[in-house]
């Protein structure tokens, strides 16, 4: 299979793995590989079909090299630029108005906010983990991937990159195909819902953060925090916190104050800095902090069938 090949350059410092890594679901995510030298790998599934990306950083000379194999190779080499924050505007991002975020953006001061242009992509991922886990949600990713999606084409193929599974497919897998992922009925019959409607979701690409928002969560199942995960992911919105995540108002809190907080305490904390709320929330995760985790994990749940 022949490869499309384009060399990019952006007009600053891009972290490729720091601002891709946004897209990656757990060490053991199928659509997603790093190898050892820092090159990456991508299972995309476009809208002219499935591609294989990889992506190699060259630093010294300022340029990210990329190469795609199959149907959708010309689209995606299109969006390498998007997909690494070339749309991404910072101006006004006023860090300086509290002294750790000021501390963590000049810690990360090249990193921007991804947008792939690929709701399905990343809705598929966050309603599997609603309300459990992130070791029950990256499982369940996983298997399904590798029992609904197929090989990434081209180069992909050895190197052991998978391809989500097309809307077409997600909307005919049965229940009990979907407890033994395991993914519980309300998550399914989203899933189930999404995949039904996915040309219009795809079709949020083309309006503002608002509208988008607005349009995913008019369908059952997708509430604030799925909706912010999408928009973070696929339409690069700055501004989309994820409201109703276990860990993240607690995180951002310890963070910026030394305490926990709720959802309406982040809400305040994060209000300087609208509408780049967003920024604050994943350059706390880039940093790796977050309040001490003193009691035990939750286990993943054994009752549903695997």
């Amino acid at each position: 299979m022949k490869a499309a090949e384009r060399t990019w350059r952006p007009g600053w410092p891009c972290p490729v793995d720091q601002v891709l890594s946004v897209v990656r679901k757990g060490p053991g995510d199928p659509t997603y590989r790093r190898d050892p030298d820092g090159v990456l790998w991508r299972g995309v599934r476009t809208p002219v079909g499935p591609a294989t990306l990889r992506l190699e950083s060259r630093p010294t000379a300022g340029e990210v090299h990329a190469t795609a194999w199959g149907d959708g190779a010309d689209w995606v080499l299109d969006s390498v630029p998007a997909m690494l924050g070339a749309d991404d505007d910072p101006t006004g991002f006023a860090a300086e108005r509290h002294p750790v975020v000021e501390r963590l953006h000049r810690r990360h001061p090249h990193w921007r906010v991804a947008r792939t242009g690929l709701v399905m992509e990343a809705l598929v991922p966050a309603i599997i983990e609603q309300k459990v886990t992130g070791a029950e949600a990256y499982l369940g990713f996983r298997r399904l991937v590798h029992r609904f999606g197929e090989r990434a084409p081209g180069a992909g193929l050895e190197r052991g990159v998978w391809v989500q599974p097309a809307s077409e497919v997600l909307a005919q897998i049965p229940s009990w195909e979907w407890l033994h992922l395991p993914v519980t009925p309300a998550r399914s019959r989203t899933l189930i819902q999404a995949a039904r409607v996915a040309p219009a979701l795809e079709r949020t690409m083309t309006v503002d953060h608002d509208e988008a928002d607005r349009r995913l969560r008019s369908l059952p199942g997708i509430g604030v925090w799925t909706s912010a995960e999408v928009r973070a992911r696929a339409h690069g919105d700055a501004d989309a916190v994820s409201f109703g995540d276990y860990h993240v108002a607690k995180d951002i809190g310890w963070v910026l104050t030394g305490t926990p907080v709720d959802d309406a305490g982040l809400a305040e904390l994060l209000e300087p800095f609208r509408p780049h709320r967003y920024r604050v929330q994943r350059l706390v995760v880039l940093a790796g902090l977050g309040r001490p985790r003193r009691g035990p994990r939750m286990p993943v749940r054994a009752h549903l069938p695997a």
